[in-house]
Order: structure tokens, then sequence, then C-alpha cells
């Protein structure tokens, strides 16, 4: 592999109600655990070096992909321990845990306005001033696989259902 690093530029900044890690969802549309118990509302605000004329076009769709920084993960690991299901370290590779090598993450959130240079989300999971590094349409006949195979998160799904959460957890002394 190479050494190469990649530098990039957030195109905007989210405002949510989520302040620290344990307040938000372990994934968007799993709200249960959650102090509010629904999807919270948020938004993205562009950066104001990029020309509003981005955004063109996006309105009328349901959901967009956001592509952002886990910008307070405190490093990796190759094992992580996932919230759901039995108390198993895995591969990070098969988790979508913040703890990665590269602390890159994809959230399908859904898009309720374009406002000028703001856009008013539903369902987020990314805590109150995460670094957006991109967005993309999320276009059902591409990104939906309601039949696809979802490795060891199956076995989880079966024996404590498909939505279950984790529910609320304490911080770790120390964190937030």
């Amino acid at each position: 592999m190479s050494d190469e690093a990649f530098t990039y530029r957030p195109i905007g900044v989210v405002r949510s109600p989520y302040r620290r890690r344990i307040d938000a969802p372990h994934q968007a549309p799993v709200v249960a655990g959650t102090e509010a118990g629904r999807p919270a509302e948020a938004t993205l605000e562009l950066d104001p070096a990029l020309p509003e004329e981005v955004l063109r076009d996006l309105a009328g769709f349901d959901r967009i992909w956001l592509i952002f920084a886990f910008d307070r993960s405190e490093g990796w690991a190759p094992l992580v321990q996932p919230p759901r299901g039995p108390r198993v370290r895995r591969g990070v590779l098969a988790t979508r845990s913040p703890h990665r090598p590269n602390a890159i993450g994809l959230s399908a959130v859904e898009l309720v306005a374009v406002e000028g240079r703001t856009l008013r989300l539903r369902g987020v999971d990314l805590l109150d001033g995460t670094p957006v590094l991109d967005l993309k349409p999320y276009v059902p006949y591409a990104d939906a696989f309601p039949d696809a195979r979802a490795g060891w998160i199956d076995a989880v799904d079966e024996a404590t259902g498909r939505h279950s959460a984790p529910g609320p957890r304490r911080p770790r002394r120390g964190t937030a």
C-alpha cells in the first residue's frame, strides 16, 4: 500500500441536538433508547466558500448520504465490540465503529428541505459540529438491497429484533 495521504476540506458542518457521543443513536434510524425517542432534526450548513449552486436540483430527494469525518474519534483498533449483540470483539471493518483506520463515516438521512445554503435534515446520528466531507443523493434503485445478507448482524437481528437498540449507556469516566 502507498503512504499517500489525502486531504479533504469539509463542505459544511452539521448542527444537531447531540453534543456528546453518549446522546446520539448508534445508527440514524434506530432511536430507541435516545432521550427524544424519535428521529432528531438537524441542519447542514454549507461552507461559505462553496457556491450555493452546488445544491441545485437536490430538493426533491427524500434522502441523502452524508460522508463525514469522525472528528472526535480517539484513534482506532483492529478489533471493536459493537453495541448490539453478544459481547464479542469483531474486526473493525466488519462494523460501523467510529474507531477506524480512516475516521470516515457514512449516514443516510432524510432531507426535509433545501433552504438557501442550509439543508434541513431528520434522522441524523451525527454530533453537533461534525464536519461533512461530501454528500450524495440517495437513489433507491442503486442504494437499496433489501434482500442482502448482513453477516453477523443477521444473527443479532434474529435474536433481538431488526430495530433493537442497545439503549442508553453511561459515559465512561473522563469522556463525553
